[in-house]
């Protein structure tokens, strides 16, 4: 935004690409990725990714359908992001991000969560403090650890079983 605030419109984790311009023919994006929590990446140059893509029809065809459930979990995200609590959202951007990094332990700031969530520090803080009293979580300095998974679940609004469902199925067709 002009005014330098931000708020997440995707999440991307080892199951996809952040190259969706590239995707859909475009050179440039208006969008910039970040790398939230600590992982490995693989990075490969536009030209080459592009070729890839035009000479591997099965690499194609699964990117083709990893697109459609982004395009699908953006739409999802709009809605969540003007119709579901801090609180919900809170749950359900922890449960998307463990599904990424395969780790009970997130490292991230509250700051950094709200401003994924699109929220101020402090609704991040009250919503963290109230999963964190129901046992869901714990959390100090940076680190956050889910300690009820299930409940965490319940907590989470309806946007997170259906991010599964949409990215389920590109995974099944995968194999």
């Amino acid at each position: 935004m002009q005014d330098g605030s931000m708020i997440e419109v995707g999440t991307v984790g080892y199951e996809g690409v952040s190259a969706i311009p590239l995707l859909l023919g475009s050179t440039t994006s208006q969008n910039q990725s970040y790398c939230q929590v600590p992982g490995d990446a693989v990075v490969i140059r536009a030209d080459l990714f592009s070729r890839l893509t035009q000479s591997d029809t099965k690499f194609r065809r699964v990117l083709d359908r990893y697109l459609q459930a982004y395009i699908n979990l953006l739409g999802q995200l709009a809605a969540c992001n003007r119709l579901h609590s801090v609180y919900e959202r809170c749950a359900r951007w922890i449960l998307m991000t463990q599904d990424r990094v395969k780790s009970d332990t997130v490292h991230l700031t509250q700051e950094y969560l709200g401003m994924m969530l699109g929220s101020q520090r402090s609704g991040v803080t009250i919503a963290a403090s109230t999963l964190r009293a129901a046992g869901f979580i714990q959390y100090a300095r940076g680190t956050i650890m889910i300690l009820d998974r299930s409940g965490l679940q319940d907590a989470s609004c309806e946007c997170y079983a259906l991010a599964q469902q949409q990215f389920g199925v590109v995974r099944r067709e995968d194999s």
